[in-house]
C-alpha cells in the first residue's frame, strides 16, 4: 500500500526514539499487522544505525548527574523528616437545625450552536496540523542528518578509509594495465651478390645471398637452357671434398632456395658458385656431369647494421 508522509515520519521517529508512549504504541500496533510498514521501520533503523556507528559513546561528567538529581528533587544530602500538621479538635455536638428548603435552580440546556461546532472543528484541525508540521520538521531534520552523514562517510572513504568499520570500507580495486612495447625493428643484415658469367662476359645469372637467413635467390638474366636440359647451381669450396649441389635453377626469372643453412658463413662467403648443364631435372647422383659454364664469387653489397 501507499504510505503518506505522516506514516514515513512516524517510522523514522520510531527508529530515532523521539516518539511519546502513545505514538510508539500506535507504531508498534501498525507493525504487528502490516509487514510493509515494518519493512519501512527496519529501513530507517538501518539508515540511522550507520550514524550510530560513526558516533562513539560519550560518558557524561559526574556533575551532570548531580544537577539532574537536584532538578528533580533528589538531593544527595540528607533530608529533614517530613512533619504533618496536627488536625484541629472536633467541635461539640449541636442540635440539628432545620435548614430552609431552597428551590432548585433552573437548569438551562446547552444547545450546540454552529459557531461552537466550528470552533471545535477548527481546534481539531489546528491540533492535527501542528502534529503534521512537527513530524515534517523531524523528517526534514532526519533527512538533513542522513545527507550530512553520507557526505562525511564519502569523505572518510576517500581520505581516511581506515577509520570506517570493516563492513563500510571500500573494497580495493585492482586494475590491470597492459603495456605494449613496440615490436623491435628488424636489423638489416648483410647482403652478398655474385655475378655468374662466362669468361668475363655479360652475366647470365645474378646470385643474391642474405647473411642472416642464409637464403639465396638466383635471377636469370641472359641464359636459356637447351631443350631436355636443366641448369644446376653448385657450391665449390676447398673446405669440402667435392662440389655440393644447390638445386636446379627453375625456368622462371627468379629461383629461391634456403639450402645454404647447412654451411657456415666462412664457407658461404669464400666459395665459388658455378652453373652446369645437366639432364632435365638435374644431376641424378649429386655430382656434376659437365664442366661449369658460368661461375662467380660473392661480394658484399649491403653491410650488416652495427
Amino acid at each position: 500500500m501507499a504510505y503518506s508522509e505522516d506514516h514515513i515520519a512516524l517510522a523514522a521517529e520510531y527508529a530515532l526514539g523521539t516518539l511519546d508512549a502513545g505514538e510508539r504504541a500506535q507504531v508498534e500496533t501498525m507493525m504487528a499487522v502490516d509487514t510493509e510498514f515494518t519493512a519501512i521501520v527496519r529501513a530507517w533503523e538501518y539508515r540511522l544505525g550507520v550514524l550510530n556507528q560513526m558516533v562513539g559513546s560519550i560518558e557524561p561528567r559526574p556533575i551532570v548527574w548531580e544537577n539532574i538529581k537536584a532538578a528533580i528533587g533528589h538531593s544527595t544530602e540528607s533530608q529533614a523528616p517530613l512533619v504533618l500538621p496536627e488536625a484541629p479538635p472536633a467541635p461539640p455536638p449541636t442540635e440539628p437545625v432545620a435548614e430552609p428548603v431552597m428551590a432548585e435552580p433552573a437548569v438551562t440546556p446547552v444547545v450546540a450552536t454552529p459557531v461552537a461546532m466550528d470552533n471545535a472543528n477548527d481546534n481539531s484541525n489546528v491540533v492535527q496540523l501542528t502534529g503534521r508540521v512537527r513530524r515534517l520538521r523531524n523528517l526534514a531534520s532526519i533527512a538533513t542528518a542522513l545527507a550530512a552523514a553520507l557526505v562525511a562517510m564519502l569523505a572518510v572513504q576517500v581520505y581516511r578509509p581506515e577509520l570506517l568499520p570493516d563492513g563500510l570500507r571500500p573494497k580495493p580495486r585492482i586494475q590491470t594495465v597492459e603495456v605494449r612495447t613496440p615490436a623491435p625493428q628488424p636489423v638489416p643484415s648483410a647482403q652478398y651478390v655474385a655475378l655468374l658469367q662466362r669468361d668475363g662476359g655479360s652475366p647470365a645469372f645474378i646470385l643474391t645471398v642474405d647473411a642472416a637467413t642464409k637464403n639465396f635467390t638466383v635471377r636469370k638474366v641472359g641464359a636459356d637452357a637447351e631443350p631436355g636440359k636443366s641448369f644446376e647451381l653448385w657450391l665449390i669450396s676447398d673446405r669440402l671434398p667435392q662440389p655440393r649441389s644447390l638445386g636446379v635453377i627453375g625456368g622462371s626469372d627468379f629461383t629461391a632456395r634456403p639450402v645454404l643453412a647447412d654451411f657456415d658463413a666462412g664457407t658461404i662467403n669464400s666459395a665459388l658458385y658455378a652453373v652446369t648443364v645437366e639432364q632435365a631435372g638435374g644431376s641424378p647422383d649429386g655430382k656434376p656431369h659437365s664442366a661449369p659454364i658460368y661461375t662467380g664469387k660473392l661480394i658484399e653489397t649491403v653491410p650488416a647494421a652495427r
